[in-house]
């Protein structure tokens, strides 16, 4: 599951959070210039909004929005149908012929238990097909909401807020479709492992996000796929490398940004809260109270 959260940044609400608590905003200041760094779930439930008071907070005390890919290209219709083709083998590989007998068996399986064959799937990149398998089970675990990206790239809209993005539609595209591209055994065998408590360790993701318990987020995000340092570095390292200059870039000018990124890329050794922290910023979480 770990691998899928990042790929699609999917999946993340806990009743009863106190208000009071912290939260997944940051604001990175220096001199009189900020910046707001949230940590977003690009999927939730209709029971995890109202989003925590924090994130309207930071709306509000920014002039523009920073996403890691424009939204108005994911809701394209386009995007979609490039993402399912790029997501496909073009050349008579199957998941069968691509996955070993124990990947492929495992991935079988849990495809029935979610009611949807193999078959279904069997010409798509392993990649993709966890992808969809993953968020089929979400959808049966009542994830069908849009998450923090998705809202607040309406709400600037309707507000005539500015928005940027750190990197490109297709750069993601292809970040997607090429994930574990030569060890597509030990990728699905690793997203694999956590499907059969996707429900627990989906509330547990949950909570960490709402109070930004950067050591949970850690756990749950970070310390497995360290062990997969290909994955690891594409998914998280390399890309908060390059958006670390970018984020450094806005806090030379006067307007104010709120960048909202997957909850994963703020913790860790590599994470974007430590990595500005060691530059020298004043980091510092939002708290309602």
């Amino acid at each position: 599951m770990k691998t899928l959260q990042n790929l699609a940044y999917v999946y993340c609400a806990i009743m009863g959070i106190n208000l009071s608590a912290q939260s997944s905003v940051w604001q990175v200041s220096e001199g009189a210039h900020s910046v707001y760094i949230s940590g977003t779930c690009h999927i939730l439930r209709a029971s995890d909004y109202p989003l925590p008071v924090e994130y309207d907070s930071a709306y509000k005390a920014a002039d523009s929005l920073v996403f890691e890919v424009p939204p108005e290209d994911l809701n394209d219709p386009a995007f979609a149908m490039r993402l399912m083709t790029a997501g496909v083998y073009q050349d008579g590989r199957t998941l069968k012929s691509v996955l070993s007998d124990e990947a492929y068996t495992a991935l079988a399986a849990e495809c029935r238990q979610a009611n949807m064959p193999i078959e279904m799937i069997q010409s798509m990149k392993p990649s993709m097909a966890v992808m969809m398998l993953t968020v089929q089970k979400l959808m049966q675990a009542g994830v069908s909401q849009a998450g923090v990206d998705l809202h607040y790239a309406q709400q600037a809209k309707v507000d005539q807020k500015p928005t940027a993005s750190l990197e490109t539609t297709e750069f993601q595209l292809q970040l997607i479709t090429s994930m574990g591209e030569g060890i597509e055994s030990e990728m699905v065998l690793y997203s694999l492992k956590d499907l059969e408590r996707i429900n627990e360790l989906f509330e547990q993701m949950i909570e960490a996000w709402r109070i930004g318990n950067l050591d949970t987020i850690e756990q749950l995000f970070v310390d497995d796929m360290l062990q997969y340092p290909e994955i690891y570095n594409t998914m998280l390292k390399d890309r908060n490398a390059r958006w670390l200059p970018q984020i450094e870039a806005m806090l030379e000018t006067e307007p104010t940004e709120l960048v909202l990124v997957g909850l994963a890329h703020m913790a860790g050794s590599d994470g974007l809260i430590k990595l500005l922290t060691a530059k020298g910023y004043t980091v510092t979480q939002l708290n309602a109270d």
